[in-house]
């Protein structure tokens, strides 16, 4: 099995950059390069992409009903590489053993339903206590160049690896996973130039805090913030994670 696109992405953008005949920013090598058909029409903000994740991540509440419509397609196991991740069940109440042991007692059927569909549809499954999803994203399946999908909405922070982690509904999680592509309006992309470098008491968290007093909420729907510039090789990969996250 291939997991690494690069060969894809490079002939896809090859056709792109003729088509488009401008210079690409990161993540428009990233989105575009995972285009079911690179000759399809592109224009930020108005036309509909279909694209074609390199991965797609759940967590066990969201993984549920995805994985029964999963079954309910026939196909004997799913198209891409897939895991579920058990960790939005547990509930933070006395401390990390009993909260854990307490929720493997009241969501028993629940997780050996996520395991058994998953080992027998080809699905990685982390199990309760292996950790954050998100997390596990970022140090286990990010890397540069990757289009990954995941029903959380902290998927971006993969993204402090150079890819593109983007959180979605569980029904967008089932098209992939059955091998059709995912329908995503072409996102503008708003450029974010770093100067200087964080001193001090700063963090990465400050910069993110202030791209959001700017843009607010509302200013990034139907964005991805790229940032560039020299102030961006003194952030950290995790530092960016936290951007992204936010």
């Amino acid at each position: 099995e291939k997991y690494f696109t690069y060969d894809k992405i490079r002939e896809n953008l090859k056709i792109v950059r003729k088509q488009l005949d401008r210079p690409l920013t990161l993540s428009e090598k990233v989105v575009y390069g995972h285009l079911d058909d690179p000759t399809q029409e592109i224009k930020r903000g108005e036309t509909y992409l279909n694209l074609r994740p390199d991965r797609v991540a759940m967590q066990d509440a969201t993984a549920q009903m995805a994985l029964l419509q999963f079954i309910s397609s026939g196909l004997p196991r799913v198209a891409v590489p897939s895991t579920v991740h058990c960790d939005h069940l547990i509930e933070a109440q006395v401390g990390g053993e009993k909260d854990l042991q307490r929720a493997k007692d009241i969501n028993a059927e629940v997780y050996d339903f996520l395991s058994s569909v998953s080992a027998k549809y080809g699905v990685g499954f982390w199990k309760p206590g292996s950790g954050i999803i998100h997390q596990i994203i970022l140090e286990n399946y990010a890397y540069p160049g990757v289009l990954l999908i995941g029903t959380d909405s902290h998927t971006p922070n993969g993204g402090g690896l150079g890819g593109l982690c983007i959180g979605v509904g569980g029904a967008d999680a089932v098209d992939v996973m059955a091998g059709m592509p995912w329908e995503l309006k072409c996102p503008n992309v708003i450029g974010v130039k770093l100067t200087g470098k964080l001193s001090g008491w700063t963090s990465p968290k400050d910069i993110i805090l202030k791209v959001a007093d700017i843009l607010t909420v509302k200013g990034g729907t139907g964005a991805i913030v790229e940032y560039f510039g020299p102030g961006v090789d003194s952030i950290s990969c995790t530092g960016m994670g936290t951007i992204c996250n936010m």
